[in-house]
């Protein structure tokens, strides 16, 4: 339980810090997309110079409109998020949640995980007409969606009963950890968290994916052939190579790696097989080994577990700090655990206040996307690689234009442009 004497000072501090922090990230975001907006607009009238034998007009105007429409959609989503984390703290929400739930069930495990589900409920319910806009109009309206309303409920439920499943009983020990050993909780907790994502990598691909898609062993013996004798080139090994029914829900396309270890699964979206050459998709796939070989997953996983670590430090400070709470518009308990409280506000301050790092993490990842392009020059053929890379640009309809500001904030991944210059290069 938090020290029962508020620091006032340090309560009107960190109200002010969160308001601060929370609006300028609001306008830099703003900025950023009325950026992307502009600069997508001013170039959809032409392709640039370096794909005009590739990609034709229409095409490219299809990319720059999705590009729109998903950048105004997120205008609207930013709003909304921004209006309902204020509603959540300073204007006092999970506060109002908290009092009723104790009410009701008194202080105690049950009261705390109630407090977690209905968080979670709540934010479900807010975050659904926005969900079923970007997909049954958006998506839609561009022909990417192929689910119906019937099989996305069933997506809805499956994964409800899934998050319900694994999530509960992984709170439940935290927050049993938090209350019973001692100041140190958080380093135990931090091992536990840690070890249920490293189960949950090995788990997911057996487990969990089929219950939402059909993985079918790969069956086309050209491709087959073809991946099988780069693996080996590359000193690569898996437990299989599948091809999953992405087209059961949407027309984008992708390839990708699931699972960890020994456990490792070659996945081919079939949307990606139908449009791919072998040799592209031989390309594609010693993309995906560059990212082993060149440890990106690795570097990110230890990364994962340095920034858990620190995050759950800070967590076990902030627990104690009644200041917290109140400086975040939640009035704490006295009389009963605060933990599932202290859970709740870390998770929606700290986004706020790190906005401004995910530059730097944007940075990383394209600077490994360019090491994994060379891998995969180095081992298959560069013109498969940029061709492949173009017509999943197409496919996906990313647009070729855009802003270079919005771009070093947010791209994971290079542009086009930049990707095959350097691949030219």
């Amino acid at each position: 339980m938090p020290d029962s004497i508020t620091s006032l000072p340090s309560s009107l501090m960190l109200t002010f810090a969160f308001a601060l922090t929370l609006a300028a990230g609001l306008l830099l975001k703003m900025w950023l997309s009325s950026r992307q907006i502009r600069h997508v607009a001013q170039h959809r009238a032409q392709v640039p110079g370096a794909f005009a034998q590739t990609i034709t007009l229409a095409a490219h105007q299809k990319a720059a409109d999705y590009t729109l429409s998903k950048a105004r959609f997120g205008l609207l989503e930013l709003a909304l998020g921004t209006a309902v984390l204020l509603g959540w703290t300073l204007l006092g929400g999970l506060s109002i949640v908290n009092q009723t739930l104790l009410a009701w069930l008194g202080g105690g495990m049950a009261q705390q995980l109630a407090l977690l589900t209905a968080f979670v409920l709540i934010s479900g319910v807010i975050d659904l007409p926005l969900t079923l806009y970007q997909t049954f109009v958006i998506e839609e309206r561009f022909g990417f969606n192929k689910m119906t309303l019937k099989l996305w409920l069933a997506d809805l439920l499956k994964s409800s009963l899934v998050g319900l499943l694994i999530g509960l009983p992984i709170a439940a020990l935290i927050l049993w950890m938090m209350g019973a050993t001692g100041r140190w909780w958080w380093l135990w907790a931090w091992g536990v968290w840690m070890g249920f994502n490293l189960l949950l990598l090995m788990i997911y691909p057996t487990f969990i994916a089929p219950l939402f898609n059909k993985f079918s062993p790969l069956e086309d013996e050209t491709v087959k052939t073809r991946v099988t004798a780069l693996m080996q080139r590359c000193g690569f090994s898996a437990k299989g190579l599948f091809v999953m029914d992405g087209s059961k829900r949407s027309a984008h396309a992708n390839a990708y790696f699931t699972g960890f270890g020994a456990v490792k699964r070659v996945v081919f979206f079939d949307t990606l097989l139908s449009k791919l050459t072998p040799g592209e998709v031989d390309a594609v796939l010693a993309h995906e080994l560059g990212h082993f070989k060149h440890k990106h997953v690795l570097k990110r996983i230890v990364s994962m577990f340095a920034m858990s670590l620190a995050g759950f430090a800070l967590l076990g400070w902030l627990a104690t700090q009644a200041w917290f709470y109140t400086g975040l518009g939640v009035q704490p308990n006295l009389n009963a655990p605060n933990d599932a409280l202290a859970l709740l506000l870390f998770m929606l301050a700290v986004p706020v206040f790190t906005v401004f790092i995910g530059p730097v993490m944007a940075q990383f990842s394209r600077k490994h996307e360019f090491e994994a392009d060379a891998y995969a020059v180095a081992h298959t053929s560069g013109a498969d690689l940029a061709s492949a890379l173009l017509k999943l640009y197409e496919d996906n309809a990313s647009t070729l234009t855009p802003d270079p500001v919005y771009v070093k904030f947010y791209y994971s991944h290079p542009p086009a442009s930049e990707r095959l210059a350097r691949m030219t290069a």
